[in-house]
């Protein structure tokens, strides 16, 4: 049936053990978010200490991202057996050891296959902590997949601005960066003792599981997928190139990093208030609204006359599209609830493709021409946002496979009930 699910305004109680598991999975996310900042601002420390320019850093992000889709692939195996929990601490424990390889390399090679490695864990988290968000917020029966974002887009802000500490400082990479490894690895105990149980249904070689793996909706999947891709190009776009677009684009130098920084200010506001916007009014009017804005704030962006009209749009971009990447997966989740993991990893892997697309194609458009003109792809694209958003409200009817007893019961809560009648998911 098709339903708009996220407005429901009357909370049911959480079962037990959701809380903690809702608190330790909110440190995955910031301490994912927090690596990937302080990682992505020691850059120019990076590229100074062993000697690399701006195309080797590239080759590097290109490296990780192909890393990244294969630590989702691993994600769904490992999911359909230990459940999404193991999927998380393995991701967590790769992470750490990446960002110590990283920060204690002492040449080049060490250095790139940390960073191989640190792709690899990122695939693992970002499949993992989404899919126990997405189990979480089907226990609690409403919208709170954004206000995980949030708490990934808060620690981003604080790795940020550890960087700028530790080089006001002057410490040596070798010693600041360690520390994010040990956060990281506490974390990956947190979660080890208190993240959500939940597994799908098995899929296999029976006609019944093959009934149920055919349940895994691959339409759904890539309707959601495109505006995935659609997000992370917006994101990354913004996050790459707003510097330079204001610096190089609009001769606004002394201006130049203000533009990231309202971004990533109004994305972490986009998400604190993503899930009472969800609650109250459902996904799919979040989604319209949401795509509208950003598309308005980047068609500032494109036909800013000044600096100050560019930055504003850049403001206006994260607050109207910051909660979209935690509502696809809310929806994904939805499209099949008793293999959400599944769902949840296969869509992972487009974050990925939309991260190339926004990083490579912007910059390559904007050398053949200008940024100006590169943005007007992140802009056609949050347009595309708004006419995918009747997908945002989809969902299925859960297939009725008896779940197996003991431990590798289905654990999926009550029904995800925010703005549809009351009746199975």
């Amino acid at each position: 049936m098709s339903v708009d699910p996220g407005g429901s305004r009357e909370a049911s109680q959480p079962p037990a053990g959701a809380r903690p598991a809702r608190r330790a999975v909110a440190m995955a996310f910031g301490a994912q978010g927090l690596a990937y900042a302080v990682l992505v601002a020691s850059l120019p420390g990076f590229k100074e200490r062993f000697g690399i320019d701006d195309g080797v850093v590239t080759v590097v992000t290109l490296g990780i991202c192909v890393m990244a889709g294969a630590g989702t692939v691993v994600a769904d195996r490992i999911a359909r057996g230990p459940g999404s929990r193991a999927v998380l601490v393995a991701g967590l424990g790769v992470v750490a050891l990446a960002v110590l390889m990283i920060a204690l390399a002492p040449g080049r090679a060490l250095f790139f296959a940390g960073f191989g490695v640190y792709g690899l864990g990122l695939g693992l988290v970002d499949a993992g902590t989404n899919m126990q968000a997405v189990a979480l917020q089907r226990a609690y029966g409403r919208s709170i997949l954004t206000g995980f974002y949030a708490a990934w887009s808060a620690a981003a802000i604080v790795g940020a601005l550890a960087v700028i500490a530790y080089e006001a400082l002057d410490l040596a990479q070798q010693l600041a960066i360690p520390a994010v490894t040990v956060l990281v690895a506490l974390v990956a105990l947190s979660v080890l003792r208190d993240g959500w149980r939940a597994h799908d249904l098995p899929t296999g070689p029976t006609a019944e599981q093959r009934s149920a793996a055919r349940a895994v909706p691959w339409s759904g999947i890539l309707l959601l997928g495109a505006a995935v891709v659609a997000y992370f190009v917006v994101d990354s776009a913004a996050q790459i190139w707003s510097t330079i677009y204001l610096q190089d684009g609009l001769h606004a130098a002394d201006l130049a990093p203000l533009g990231l920084a309202v971004y990533l200010a109004t994305t972490l506001l986009s998400r604190l208030l993503g899930d009472l916007a969800v609650r109250r009014w459902g996904r799919v009017a979040v989604v319209r609204v949401a795509g509208l804005t950003g598309a308005v704030g980047l068609l500032g962006v494109v036909l800013a006359p000044g600096p100050a009209v560019a930055v504003a749009g850049f403001a206006l971009t994260g607050l109207g599209l910051g909660a979209i990447a935690p509502l696809c997966f809310a929806a994904a989740g939805a499209l099949a609830p008793e293999h959400a993991d599944a769902v949840v990893a296969r869509l992972n892997g487009f974050n990925y493709v939309g991260a190339v697309l926004g990083g490579v194609l912007v910059g390559a458009i904007g050398v053949g021409s200008s940024l100006r003109i590169g943005f007007a792809v992140p802009l056609v694209l949050a347009i595309a946002i708004v006419a995918l958003a009747p997908t945002f409200g989809t969902r299925r009817r859960a297939a009725s496979p008896t779940a197996p007893p003991g431990d590798g019961a289905a654990q999926i809560g009550p029904p995800d009930r925010a703005g549809t009648a009351p009746g199975p998911t």
